[in-house]
């Protein structure tokens, strides 16, 4: 079975070299970065010039690519290389409702199509320590678990296309907000004279002991904002949460007030830096 990969990102550099470590076949890679895709091949993967010719000579076709006309895009230019040998994985962050779409389009081929978005960021992507949450047929589903073995520890199915990346959202949503939460009551307990690591401490002996916190603590003390996942990565995935509850007809409050933080953040142009920089955007909002 040739497995191909599209999209070598942050993510997907280490997602895909994973594949190419742990699988006894060919792997394919595409990337619009010439760089990436000779790094790959460094590793032991095949570099293809497009995502179609990648497609032509995959069996599994996997995309991990930023924002949902990238998915559309790749889909649309694959579309005549799938028929009913191919499975199509995309582990891409997108709107739920346009992977539904993309998920119809490559059906009506005979391909196979799941949605299966990951969780945690780059220690976990270059250990093959992902979450992964997983929709579709099961079929499809099933077909698709050895290969995200590759990438990733805890796999669960949620459901048909595009329930994989409802529940990333919702993961996401709440990430927010616990880390809004923490940016917050970490910038008041400074105010009062109380150091990171002390209010770190104190936070470990109750209920409030979170991963974000036990993960940032150290880079936000020292300032280092380098990128493991990115703010324009977390905004994306806030607004679409916004979208998901506009289309159901919710009012998410907590939501919209993180919404407004990442508002914030962008405007300040930290849309690079790694998302508890997030901080500074709360910093700035009390003046």
């Amino acid at each position: 079975m040739k497995i191909g990969f599209v999209g070598l990102g942050i993510m997907g550099e280490s997602m895909s070299e994973n594949i190419v470590k742990k699988h006894d076949d060919e792997v394919y890679v595409f990337d619009f970065v010439k760089e990436k895709v000779e790094l790959l091949e460094s590793k032991g993967a095949i570099g293809c010039s497009s995502s179609l010719e990648l497609a032509e000579k995959s069996d599994v076709i996997i995309s991990m690519v930023p924002k949902s006309e990238h998915s559309m895009a790749v889909y649309k230019e694959v579309l005549p290389a799938l028929d009913d040998t191919k499975l199509c994985i995309d582990m891409s962050t997108i709107d739920p409702s346009v992977s539904v779409e993309i998920s119809e389009m490559v059906k009506k081929t005979g391909a196979e199509f799941v949605d299966a978005p990951v969780v945690k960021s780059k220690p976990a992507a270059i250990a093959g320590k992902l979450g992964i949450y997983v929709g579709g047929d099961e079929k499809a589903c099933d077909k698709a678990m050895p290969i995200l073995s590759y990438m990733g520890e805890n796999i669960i199915r949620m459901g048909g296309n595009g329930k994989g990346l409802v529940m990333k959202i919702c993961h996401n949503a709440l990430v927010s907000q616990i880390q809004n939460g923490v940016n917050e009551t970490l910038t008041l307990a400074r105010a009062y004279g109380i150091d990171i690591e002390s209010y770190t401490t104190a936070i470990s002996y109750g209920g409030g002991q979170n991963f974000y916190l036990d993960s940032k603590n150290v880079p936000i003390k020292n300032e280092d904002y380098t990128t493991a996942f990115s703010i324009e990565n977390m905004y994306k995935d806030v607004n679409i949460c916004m979208n998901m509850a506009k289309e159901s007809g919710l009012k998410l409050q907590g939501e919209n007030v993180a919404k407004q933080v990442y508002d914030k953040a962008m405007e300040l142009g930290f849309g690079k830096e790694d998302f508890c920089a997030t901080i500074k955007a709360v910093k700035a909002m009390q003046r």
